[in-house]
């Protein structure tokens, strides 16, 4: 993670039915979509409730930058494209995610990130986020709903 970022500027809002297909093509360049996890699927939960938003982050008009909030002060889904990394948008999304959840009353914000991702673990501690002892268990339920 370079220091010399050059830093841009994102326009950043919420997301609309419009924004469905470029935000699946920008999670798929992020490999964050995973079998047991369907993007429409996590996209319409989010929706529904009140505590939860999808932005979007867009440069010259085109969407390049995801997270998703919500849900106790979660955050879900930070994608930047690939190829506009090491600019700031990433750190942009964070804290407009911070922001948000912060004008809800969350005192602390948590996340998780897949083993072995040290990208992304080292991208986090830039922006101020530690690593908390944890074991984190899950159950797939998809095989249970019927």
């Amino acid at each position: 993670m370079g220091n010399d970022a050059v830093t841009a500027e994102l326009a950043i809002r919420p997301y609309e039915d419009a924004d469905s297909d470029a935000v699946r093509t920008l999670w798929n360049a992020c490999r964050l979509i995973v079998p047991h996890s369907d993007p429409a699927t996590d996209i319409t939960f989010c929706r529904a409730a009140a505590d939860a938003e999808l932005f979007v982050g867009s440069e010259g008009g085109r969407l390049v930058a995801t997270v998703m909030t919500g849900h106790g002060g979660w955050l879900y889904y930070l994608a930047v494209d690939p190829a506009l990394r090491y600019r700031g948008l990433g750190g942009q999304m964070v804290a407009h995610a911070e922001t948000w959840l912060g004008a809800r009353g969350v005192a602390k914000v948590n996340l998780m990130i897949r083993d072995g991702n040290t990208d992304v673990a080292e991208f986090y501690e830039a922006v101020g986020y530690t690593c908390e002892p944890r074991g984190v268990m899950s159950r797939v339920l998809a095989d249970k709903q019927g």
